[in-house]
């Protein structure tokens, strides 16, 4: 009877939540995955926020979730949304938004996919 030859070993591309050393100045934009008009990203967020009188407008929907850290959104409505670790929120495609604030420490780490989703289910 023949060996069967081992299975070639397998690896992660990374750890979600693997912070950059030493932390990064800028809030940091890791593309993780897409295509096809999909886009995976993970966020790194220390204390940044929109700057003031800006807002953030996609093209596409985008679903974020924190994975780490608290947050608040406020919407141009007025609205605002407070979010702590593994809140998560779908933006239409085209709703004003921005981040008010991001806390330090422990470092903010969302995941954010940005496709077209329909707008709100």
């Amino acid at each position: 009877m023949r060996a069967r030859s081992p299975l070639p070993e397998r690896r992660a591309d990374g750890s979600l939540y693997a912070l950059p050393e030493p932390p990064a100045a800028d809030e940091l934009f890791e593309r993780l995955a897409g295509g096809d008009g999909v886009l995976i990203e993970r966020i790194v967020s220390t204390g940044h926020a929109t700057p003031v009188g800006e807002w953030l407008e996609q093209d596409r929907d985008e679903w974020v979730v924190l994975l780490e850290g608290e947050a608040e959104l406020t919407f141009e409505d007025g609205s605002r949304l407070p979010l702590r670790s593994g809140d998560h929120v779908l933006i239409p495609a085209g709703e004003r938004h921005r981040v008010e604030w991001t806390r330090e420490d422990p470092a903010c780490i969302w995941l954010a996919v940005h496709a077209d989703f329909g707008g709100r289910s």
